[in-house]
């Protein structure tokens, strides 16, 4: 049976400047190439979701503009429900600067529109959550929402998995409510304050509720932990690389598919290895996301 998933988020334009290499301080350089290609890291997990065959809805906000409405045609083209998505006049919809060079990215996000996703909107949405086996949600839009979808999704007895990007702080009440986090090194440093090895952040986020941390940890693979167990990890793949813009997206989105589907915690986690590691051989996040064919015929020796 297909998971039936809500994703709470983001919805961005992103303009993506392909150049030889990332500009210097102060230094301005000559592109290659530019795009403008649907984004948010919520937008892409809801693609990635829909392509790997996951029932999917999402819940946002985008402007009233011409970039909103090829954000809600590029939700319902990639099979997403997008009647959670509202539109807001008082903002325009948020955008995304990237520049790509060599696989690598720097990034520069507007939220606009995304900025003005309320618990209101959550209350509104209130049947799309009572549907859903699972709520997924990252952090680009306001805190407050999270946290309160978050609260909403528990007291529905829903899976909560949080992927907190951009890093910030997170109040406990949030965590208590999550139960699969998944911060890549540098958001879980930032949100254990930065005190001990890998295993003492991961355990810091465990001591405030949160009943599994999954640290992306890049070339490196995946390291996690459960409550009362052991910390354990996964190799990552080594592919050739076009762009790794969506690589967090498209692993959260395996990550939640798998987990819905019934996979236990490590085959969740090695399903969205794979989900990762063909993405990042693709240009655009959403662009990228493959489908299940693709990644139950993945094999690393296939590059």
């Amino acid at each position: 049976m297909k998971p039936n998933i809500v994703v709470i988020g983001s919805l961005n334009m992103d303009m993506v400047v392909q150049a030889p290499r990332l500009p210097a301080k102060g230094e301005t350089i000559l592109g290659q190439s530019v795009q403008f290609v649907p984004g948010g890291k919520g937008a892409n997990q809801a693609i990635g979701l829909a392509r790997l065959g996951a029932q999917v809805a999402m819940i946002g906000r985008v402007g009233e503009d011409l970039f909103g409405g090829e954000l809600l045609s590029s939700l319902q083209a990639g099979g997403v429900d997008s009647a959670g998505v509202k539109k807001t006049a008082s903002s325009d919809t948020g955008a995304a600067f990237i520049v790509l060079a060599q696989g690598d990215n720097s990034i520069i996000v507007v939220p606009g529109a995304n900025a003005h996703c309320t618990p209101a909107d959550i209350d509104a949405q209130m049947a799309l959550i009572e549907k859903a086996d699972i709520v997924l949600m990252q952090m680009e839009i306001p805190l407050e929402t999270v946290t309160y979808a978050a609260k909403v999704a528990k007291r529905l007895q829903k899976t909560v998995i949080l992927n907190p990007a951009p890093a910030q702080q997170l109040p406990p009440e949030l965590l208590a409510c999550v139960d699969a986090i998944t911060p890549n090194e540098t958001e879980l440093s930032l949100l254990a304050e930065g005190q001990g090895s890998l295993e003492e952040q991961m355990d810091a986020l465990l001591a405030q509720g949160v009943r599994k941390v999954i640290a992306t940890l890049g070339s490196q693979g995946v390291a996690f932990k459960e409550e009362g167990k052991t910390l354990q990890r996964i190799a990552g793949y080594r592919v050739p690389v076009v762009d790794t813009t969506g690589a967090g997206d498209a692993f959260n989105a395996g990550f939640a598919y798998a987990l819905g589907s019934g996979q236990s915690l490590g085959e969740a986690i090695a399903f969205a290895n794979k989900v990762a590691a063909i993405s990042v051989g693709r240009f655009g996040a959403q662009e990228g996301m493959p489908s299940l064919d693709e990644v139950v015929q993945f094999s690393e020796s296939s590059y």
